[in-house]
């Protein structure tokens, strides 16, 4: 049933977004838990700081062993801070409970880009786009990593120049202050401190993006699980 809502969702509905909305919307939400977001955030940069200083070697492990279902809690803090539920530290790190799924669609995912990038350029940056909401997908939608992948894809497609340009703004926002150190002395300070705010924010808005397209389709299966369990 869920896959039938999705193809129908996918092929008839307008996919599209109001992007200001969408980035007050996040903030919003990124406010509301400012402390809890802002540090977590802070561990993580830390912690990939350490492994390149001290352990450059396990760099790649990093990125796809825990890099994944740490950056995923970020998604899952959205979905509590949307439907009004208590948020606690603890749920930044609830992403391990998908470490295998997180792990293929991560994989996969950057192999098809980096494939696409190293052949022909454009087939990269499309899957790279196209991948957005591939996590979510898994997460919320129950899909095995390949189903995430291509619903997401499938999702994007529908209105890609407008994910596009999200995907602009939302590097330009993140990578462009990467900068900063080279131009003072304090600007690594500076961007550390920006990053723990603007990256935060980005998994929010990708999440805020992701919820308004596909409520209908998984709010349906949610009641429907529901009263199976009562």
């Amino acid at each position: 049933m869920q896959n039938k809502k999705l193809d129908s969702l996918i092929a008839s509905a307008d996919i599209e977004f109001d992007l200001k909305a969408v980035f007050s919307r996040a903030w919003e939400m990124y406010k509301s838990q400012a402390l809890m977001n802002f540090s977590f955030m802070l561990l993580l940069l830390s912690l990939q700081g350490m492994v390149v200083l001290y352990a450059p070697q396990f760099t790649l492990v990093y990125s796809l062993v825990l890099a994944p279902p740490l950056y995923t809690g970020f998604f899952l803090v959205a979905n509590k801070m949307s439907g009004g539920e208590k948020v606690t530290y603890g749920d930044y790190f609830m992403g391990f409970n998908y470490w295998m799924l997180m792990f293929s669609i991560w994989l996969i995912g950057q192999v098809l880009v980096s494939l696409g990038l190293i052949l022909f350029i454009v087939p990269g940056v499309y899957l790279a786009v196209s991948y957005m909401f591939a996590v979510l997908f898994g997460i919320f939608g129950g899909f095995n990593f390949w189903n995430s992948l291509e619903y997401s894809r499938k999702l994007v497609s529908r209105n890609f120049w407008q994910f596009f340009v999200l995907a602009v703004i939302l590097v330009l926002v993140n990578v462009v202050p990467a900068g900063l150190p080279f131009l003072f002395p304090s600007g690594g300070v500076i961007f550390a401190l920006w990053i723990c705010v603007s990256l935060p924010v980005s998994f929010m808005v990708i999440y805020v993006i992701f919820e308004d397209l596909t409520r209908d389709v998984f709010s349906e299966e949610e009641k429907v699980s529901e009263i199976t369990h009562v």
